[in-house]
């Protein structure tokens, strides 16, 4: 399929947020190599449209039905179908392409990436929740569907990167890296009183409000390391978390002979997009070149579990299995939208996290899932219980 055999077709799900807007930088520089076919985004009427109209997409949808006419009317002589809703943005995921990009951000992006997955697409995958909130779901339609899944994520495309597959029983430990965010230094008494201001203020990384107050908390690491687990066939006991500050190294595998292999570059999400679009081939990116001269010392710590447990909330929400990561994911997504409308205080974030999913087992709502109803189910009781724990709490 494609235009062309060097030619890729390409369906970006989550088009105007920070990864998608990174897709479109990557295709700006290799018109040749790629095609857009649907381009999909959230509110932000204008960026897509003249997205759609500078890629030459041939249809453009947004996931707000109030907004279809803004859109058609943003495209008004372009000739690119406009579409609108749940359902458009389900429709468009599923339209036969070489690639789809799943970047929206959230639950809300399980959906469409397992629609297009259920076409045997290729996808390169931004979306954290398809692995957190739905794995069980998404991993068996992967398997089922013969769809292939390249990870996005600097950390998980740098291991993808480094784990030989003809070696899988010589590899020893997986090792994410974490920056540490902003508050890597601050002691409990000065994250009692963390600002939203300071906490999006990411030493090294551009990224959404969402992912980085998550990379505040050290959450972005938490679900990272869900992820990891199913995307690489270790066990969880050999799955570790290191804090580098650098951003440089980021993330390696260790092999049982003391080889340890690393992927290294300038934290630019560019890099990590680049090789998903291309793979296996690699293409150039207008990133910054890694100079380890000039940057001189690479510094690593172990995480402060006491300052940051997200990842051992994550760790335990995994060992419980069923929907416990579902509903870790749902209640970080409540937490950190109270957080940005400064309804909730910092160190409240993680603190309601673990309320809810204790909540959860004292209810018995931990249950296994079989289906996309067991997800929304378990997401929409883990949303309500820590909007209403959240009250208790409130800033």
């Amino acid at each position: 399929m494609g235009n062309s055999p060097s030619t890729k077709t390409l369906s970006i799900l989550g088009s105007t947020g920070s990864i998608g807007q990174s897709t479109v930088d990557i295709i700006r520089h290799h018109r040749d190599r790629f095609a857009i076919d649907a381009l999909v985004g959230n509110r932000n009427i204008a960026q897509l449209a003249a997205d759609a109209r500078e890629m030459n997409a041939k249809l453009a949808v947004t996931a707000d039905d109030t907004l279809l006419g803004d859109l058609r009317d943003a495209l008004s002589g372009s000739g690119i179908d406009a579409a609108a809703g749940e359902a458009a943005v389900i429709e468009a995921a599923a339209r036969p392409v070489d690639m789809v990009m799943g970047a929206i951000v959230g639950a809300s992006g399980l959906k469409p990436t397992l629609s297009a997955v259920e076409q045997g697409t290729t996808i390169a995958l931004a979306n954290k929740e398809c692995l957190v909130s739905g794995a069980e779901v998404f991993t068996r339609a992967a398997a089922k569907y013969n769809a292939t899944v390249i990870p996005v994520d600097s950390e998980h495309s740098a291991l993808f990167q480094c784990f030989e597959d003809h070696n899988t029983d010589s590899v020893d430990r997986l090792t994410l890296t974490a920056s540490g965010g902003p508050f890597r230094t601050w002691s409990m008494e000065q994250l009692a009183s963390a600002t939203l201001q300071s906490a999006l203020k990411h030493p090294n990384w551009s990224m959404g409000q969402k992912v980085t107050i998550d990379s505040s908390t050290l959450m972005n690491k938490g679900l990272e390391f869900i992820e990891a687990f199913h995307l690489f066939p270790v066990a969880v006991e050999k799955i570790d978390v290191v804090v580098h500050p650098q951003s440089i190294v980021h993330s390696y595998v260790s092999y049982v002979d003391g080889s340890v292999i690393a992927q290294l570059g300038m934290p630019d999400m560019r890099t990590p997009i680049a090789y998903a679009m291309a793979y296996p081939e690699r293409i150039s990116a207008p990133v910054e070149r890694l100079d380890l001269a000039r940057i001189g010392t690479l510094t690593f710590e172990p995480v402060d579990n006491d300052r940051f447990p997200a990842v051992e909330l994550a760790r335990l929400a995994l060992a419980r299995g069923g929907n416990a990561t579902t509903m870790l994911n749902a209640a970080n997504e409540i937490a950190v939208a109270a957080f940005l409308q400064e309804k909730l205080r910092f160190l409240d974030i993680t603190r309601l996290v673990a309320d809810t999913i204790e909540q959860a087992e004292r209810e018995n709502m931990i249950v296994s899932m079989s289906s996309l109803d067991d997800v929304w189910q378990a997401d929409s009781y883990a949303r309500n219980k820590a909007a209403e724990l959240a009250g208790r709490l409130q800033a």
